[in-house]
């Protein structure tokens, strides 16, 4: 009987201890995070649909062809509150981390798409941010 109460006691302990580990482990992992990359365009006046669509394009073309690119969306302006200082076209990008970005904008296909944008547009705004990764 004794041996019995010795041996459950001893495993009640190493189960509270093992659970503290894991604890501990649990909260010492840092928060995964993915970096978001996000450019605004407001295009010239003299750009045509064809111009912007060959933009559009380009952009959507990137995802296949840079390997460090995660997540991608886009869209067009339909805000009503005209704070939106002449932007019209958002691109989101999103990488693993500061490396999959730096390679992004080092990338062949990230300079020859700079190549098509670079005449058409008049503004742009490059804004980069952290998310909690899902």
């Amino acid at each position: 009987m004794e041996q019995t109460r010795s041996i459950y006691v001893r495993s009640t302990w190493a189960l509270v201890l093992l659970t503290l580990v894991c604890a501990v482990c649990l909260a010492a992992e840092p928060a995964k995070k993915m970096l978001k990359h996000v450019v605004m365009y407001k295009f010239r006046d003299d750009c045509t649909p064809q111009q912007i669509q060959q933009v559009i394009d380009a952009f959507d073309g990137l995802p296949k062809k840079v390997d460090t690119i995660l997540g991608y969306e886009r869209g067009t302006n339909i805000s009503q509150e005209g704070k939106s200082e002449g932007l019209t076209h958002c691109f989101v990008v999103t990488f693993r981390d500061e490396a999959g970005l730096a390679a992004y904008l080092k990338h062949p296909a990230h300079d020859e798409y700079v190549k098509v944008v670079k005449d058409k547009r008049e503004k742009v705004v490059v804004f980069d941010y952290w998310v909690d990764a899902k």
